[in-house]
């Protein structure tokens, strides 16, 4: 068995599909454990002249996952996957693929965190380095790592996974030969007289002609009052 099914491995990626590694980290010490943390969003807020307020549902925010580890400059860790290189370039590497600016990109890389059967898309939104043991000339020996990343998925995959249907949320649809915005107006709202107002969200000049493979996007439409 290789050392990327027996350690955690960070693979960095330059585009939001995961499709472009660039390069990838392998932890030289397996956490212990990881905590992950799963959010819902409601409203809360009273009507005027309430006391309370019904909590109605908004979101669910984007899973965290909080991970803690330690690098180790001392050569005495059996296995250690860095053995040989200080506690400063262990980090300096571990940094130019979680958290250093990419000027391709213009921010951090896309992230994916694989560990035996547990993968985790994701971005880093918070790395906080402790160290803890130091040599007789102050060089740093030992330090402990904690990082939070967010689960992130590209828009398209995300609402092709949600498979949400109501017409009061944003829809995407990658455009096949046979489409026209009026039968996808009708698809989506139930409506195919809004197709205008779907036209004007997507800048297109010309809604009776249009590109195979282009993805439109239906937002959330007004509703009329009666």
């Amino acid at each position: 068995m290789d050392q990327h099914a027996k350690k955690l491995t960070i693979y960095a990626y330059a585009d939001k599909r995961l499709e472009q590694k660039t390069d990838e980290f392998v932890l030289p010490i397996n956490p212990e454990q990881y905590a992950q943390t799963f959010k819902v969003e409601y409203d809360v807020q009273p009507s005027q002249g309430a006391q309370g307020a019904e909590g109605r549902f908004k979101s669910s925010a984007p899973e965290e996952l909080q991970l803690d580890f330690i690098f180790d400059g001392t050569d005495t860790v059996y296995g250690y996957a860095q053995a040989g290189q200080s506690v400063p370039q262990q980090i300096e590497a571990f940094r130019n693929v979680v958290y250093d600016l990419q000027g391709e990109i213009h921010q951090p890389r896309y992230l994916k965190l694989v560990w035996k059967d547990f993968t985790f898309d994701c971005v880093l939104t918070e790395l906080k380095i402790t160290f803890t043991l130091f040599d007789a000339e102050g060089m740093p020996l030992r330090a402990t790592v904690s990082c939070t990343f967010l689960n992130y998925k590209e828009t398209e995959r995300r609402v092709r996974e949600e498979g949400k249907s109501s017409p009061d949320l944003t829809h995407t649809r990658l455009l096949k030969d046979e489409d026209n915005l009026s039968l996808l107006t009708h698809e989506i709202y139930g409506a195919p007289d809004v197709y205008l107002e779907v036209a004007l969200a997507n800048d297109l000049t010309n809604f009776r002609s249009l590109c195979t493979g282009t993805t439109l996007v239906f937002p959330p439409l007004a509703k009329s009052e009666s």
